[in-house]
């Protein structure tokens, strides 16, 4: 098992030892699990599964979504245009096709027979729609695969099911095929992003084809689909346009580092976007290398993937973390978040057989969903979150999955448990399960996307069930990016197609997994608790469920707040800095002596204290921004707050803002070439988030002449009301090019400024900082100025020490007095804010004036003050004057952060 495999052995061969590896190592611990127990989860899964898919049948059917809170299907056309995500949908009931082989894999035989009825029956794949290549190929052409194969393969069983089947859905595979095809109609050979089933790419009433760019994973992610196509059906031309786009963009890596970009020009091959990385935009073109090699047994898409994977470990991988290089560059890092698709990876690693870095990256995924219940659609490497969505994606899952398969670990049973758990309390809902718009507050997203069906419940239920419980043997099938089954008996029951059995360079790097399958004693050497071992460095990565620490160091123990501020954060806005005692430096002890530097730990600050008045922010505030439409009937009554960015014109230092009339681009995510750029010229341009980066819409804009921009979310019911302002970012590289305003505008507010352009001929805006709409300084509004003080415990010896007697209002300080004599208190009206008239000219530990004072006794203090025996003297000063620092043995001090009334 741990031997080099032999160049002629067969590939099937090949896949049957990986994945008896996989199973082979399970032994190596002790299950914590017991069979009841996961039969109970299974169960669980099962029943979630029939909610979900059962919605989708009741409620949604023949539509291509199910919109989860509104009880109803998503009709494209239909519903609030949502950019490039709508491109997925083509009217031909796409959760349907999508759930197919699912159905199969949860043994709900009759379902599934009943699925491929109405396919067959009602789909049609004609429509006059124009749709994503990429998500059409792996959605529908690969559900129509897999259930075609899984319906012969019951046919063949001869058991009573499928027996009228007659290769119906290999036949709407194959039209489909036909009709992504003029996609490939390009002159390097890359296919273009999208196409009109009825009308392909270059005809006039296709209403696409004017794109110039794709991405690196829509591009390199239809071998396996078209392939599989190809050696069923007998017809080569879907595998060799597939591979020919696979060779364009091996050929277009860069020779130096070995890495691709992520978006690339379909005409000429330039890379438009350079970043490089395992997640959005390349992912699954490194994923279909290695599975290429698996399906179809060219040796050249194992040679490929391990030059890309050499790279990737080399200059991506920084255990746990997977982050973004220049692909020119790639010592540096690009960005200093990560996207949730990455999570896919460790997955990957598995079939590689390259299981640490695997287990190191899965466990960082799992601390943060400990910490935000779900994956953010992205988070920094601090593990906050940079974008809250969650689409319930299955990437988590499917590498939870696999891990499983190849440890045998029971932890990743308890990670699987997690992710039913979570769904079921945070995402359910009456019709179906709904994707979350925000983890930081839980609300939901009126959507639940086809792959949640697909994929979640497969991986989920695989992972929970013995093989012996399967109605299929799951290890003679390789998954596709969208979980469908394509059977690894492809790449020697039929023949490969013409022109595509290569010779390819040798691999950069021959390690021990290049060409050999997981072996148990290499993976695991007599240690069954190495896996452990490796997750135990990174269990408390986030904080989440950390113990306590055992220290001589007394701890300071930090309040939760509302406001999203981070512990740290939160102890810089009090004046308080934080220098680490990791690396050896002597701390201080809860007795004041000082501690040896073996005795510091990770995690263990000394606290310094600042006393001055400080009036920098730590932090770069986003100033909000204003839309006001100020043209009839709304006349400057209706004011839309919006988001700023980082780079463009700074309202905040235009006087009278930017005023113009507002026209709606074509397209309206300005990802490709404007057709109304005539019109823009001199308006105020509006376009739709997504489909490419906001500075890529940005420049197509400004060059069409636009005076400034509004960015509308793409995201239902998205609002300021609920999810915090955010900056918008450029795309990596340099933005001075970019000199007008851009603004953005949540889905509630973008609603009512396109609800006003549908209703009105004309609409006029105003741009502006919203502080200045409401007569206040741009960004000075609602952040007051932040004021240190002391405050100290004092007897009255200490103010005569201090030289008081010059009146409270001379005083820097604010002081707490403790009195212990009640006949020395000077009563005065509560709520005064200054010395009384009457006070003494003379100021002794006797006669001491009051700013504020109270009796403990009702007749004194009506209101019923419980300050009791005590006396507060409260001065204080606006000026930046350091405040003198005493500390008496009998008095104690701390600081705070007093805003500004």
């Amino acid at each position: 098992m741990g031997e080099r495999v032999v160049s002629d052995m067969g590939v099937f061969e090949k896949w049957v030892l990986l994945v008896s590896a996989l199973c082979t190592v399970c032994p190596l611990q002790v299950r914590s699990m017991s069979k009841e127990e996961k039969s109970k989860i299974r169960d669980q899964i099962v029943e979630m599964f029939d909610h979900a898919y059962g919605s989708y049948m009741k409620y949604a059917y023949p539509a291509d979504e199910l919109m989860p809170l509104s009880c109803r299907g998503r009709v494209r056309g239909l519903e609030p245009n949502r950019g490039d995500i709508d491109d997925s949908l083509g009217k031909f009931s796409l959760t349907l096709i999508d759930t197919l082989d699912t159905l199969v894999v949860l043994n709900k035989l009759e379902e599934f027979e009943a699925g491929v009825r109405r396919v067959v029956q009602e789909v049609r794949l004609d429509n006059d729609v124009v749709v994503s290549v990429f998500e059409t190929n792996i959605r529908v052409l690969g559900g129509l695969l897999g259930a075609h194969v899984m319906a012969d393969m019951l046919r063949k069983r001869a058991e009573g099911h499928m027996a009228w089947y007659r290769d119906e859905l290999l036949h709407m595979a194959r039209e489909l095929g036909h009709r992504l095809l003029p996609a490939f109609n390009t002159t390097s050979g890359l296919p273009y992003p999208r196409v009109n089933l009825r009308h392909g790419v270059l005809s006039p009433l296709s209403r696409t084809g004017t794109e110039s760019d794709t991405c690196t994973a829509c591009a390199g992610t239809m071998i396996l689909e078209f392939a599989a196509l190809s050696r069923l059906s007998g017809e080569s031309v879907f595998e060799e346009q597939a591979r020919r786009a696979l060779d364009v963009l091996w050929e277009k890596r860069q020779r130096g580092s070995d890495l691709v970009g992520t978006v690339i020009n379909i005409h000429n091959g330039d890379w438009v976007r350079r970043d490089s990385g395992v997640g959005a935009g390349i992912d699954s073109y490194y994923e279909y290398l290695l599975k290429a090699y698996i399906l179809l047994g060219d040796d050249v898409y194992l040679e490929r993937f391990n030059t890309h994977y050499a790279a990737i470990m080399k200059y991506i991988s920084q255990p746990p973390l997977l982050l973004s290089v220049h692909m020119h560059n790639p010592t540096v890092s690009v960005r200093s978040w990560m996207d949730s698709l990455l999570a896919f990876f460790p997955g990957l690693q598995v079939l590689r057989g390259d299981l640490k870095p695997a287990i190191e990256t899965h466990e960082m995924l799992y601390q943060v969903t400990k910490q935000h219940k779900f994956l953010p659609e992205a988070f920094t490497t601090e593990f906050r979150v940079h974008w809250g969505q969650h689409p319930l994606r299955p990437e988590f899952a499917e590498s939870t999955y696999f891990l499983y398969k190849a440890t045998g670990d029971p932890h990743y049973l308890g990670v699987g448990r997690s992710i039913v758990e979570k769904l079921n309390t945070h995402a359910r809902v009456p019709c179906g399960f709904a994707a979350v718009q925000d983890v930081r507050t839980g609300t939901h997203e009126d959507r639940m996307d086809s792959f949640f069906l697909a994929e979640m419940f497969k991986y989920l239920y695989l992972l929970f069930s013995e093989k012996s419980e399967l109605p299929i043997d799951i290890d003679h099938y390789v998954f596709t990016t969208e979980a469908h089954l394509l059977p690894v008996s492809l790449s020697t029951a039929l023949s490969p197609c013409r022109h595509n059995r290569t010779n390819g360079p040798p691999a950069v790097e021959d390690d021990l997994f290049t060409h050999s399958c997981p072996s148990a004693q290499t993976l695991f050497p007599n240690n069954p608790s190495f896996a452990k071992t490796i997750r135990d460095s990174y269990k408390y990565l986030t904080g989440a469920g950390a113990a306590p620490p055992s220290s001589p160091i007394r701890g300071i123990e930090l309040p939760l707040h509302d406001n999203g501020m981070e512990p740290m954060e939160f102890l810089k806005s009090m004046g308080i800095s934080l220098t680490p005692l990791s690396d050896g430096s002597v701390g201080v002890s809860s007795s004041g002596s000082p501690l040896e530097p073996s005795s510091s730990q990770n995690g263990v600050y000394r606290v310094k204290l600042i006393a001055e008045v400080t009036t920098e922010e730590e932090e770069e505030a986003v100033v909000p921004l204003a839309v006001q439409i100020i043209s009839p009937p709304f006349l400057g009554r209706t004011v839309l707050t919006a988001g700023p960015a980082k780079f463009g014109m700074d309202l905040t230092k235009q006087e009278h803002g930017v005023k113009g009339s507002v026209v709606r681009s074509v397209p309206f995510s300005a990802c490709s070439v404007l057709e109304n750029a005539v019109e823009l010229h001199g308006r105020v341009g509006v376009a739709l988030r997504g489909d490419c980066m906001f500075a890529a819409k940005a420049r197509r804009l400004q060059e069409a002449g636009v005076i400034g921009i509004i960015f509308i979310d793409h995201r239902e019911g998205s609002s300021s009301e609920e999810t915090p302002l955010f900056q918008m970012v450029g795309d990596g590289g340099g933005t001075e090019d970019i000199t007008v305003p851009l603004l953005f505008l949540f889905r509630r507010e973008g609603a009512i400024l396109l609800d006003a352009l549908d209703t009105h001929r004309n609409v006029d805006v105003l741009l502006l900082p919203r502080d200045r709409h409401l007569g206040r300084e741009a960004g000075k509004a609602e952040r007051p100025l932040g004021m240190n003080i002391k405050i100290r415990l004092a007897d009255e010896s200490d103010l005569m020490a201090e030289g008081l007697q010059g009146g409270p209002g001379k005083s820097t300080t604010i002081e707490l007095l403790l009195e212990t004599d009640e006949e020395e208190r000077v009563p005065a009206p509560l709520g005064h804010c200054s010395p009384p008239e009457e006070a003494p000219a003379k100021q002794g530990p006797e006669e001491t004036p009051s700013l504020l004072s109270s009796s403990d006794s009702d007749t004194q203090n009506p209101q019923g003050s419980q300050l009791g025996a005590k006396q507060q003297q409260v001065s204080s000063t606006d000026r930046p004057t350091d405040v003198p620092y005493h500390q008496p043995s009998s008095s104690s001090s701390s600081q705070v952060s007093d805003p500004d009334p």
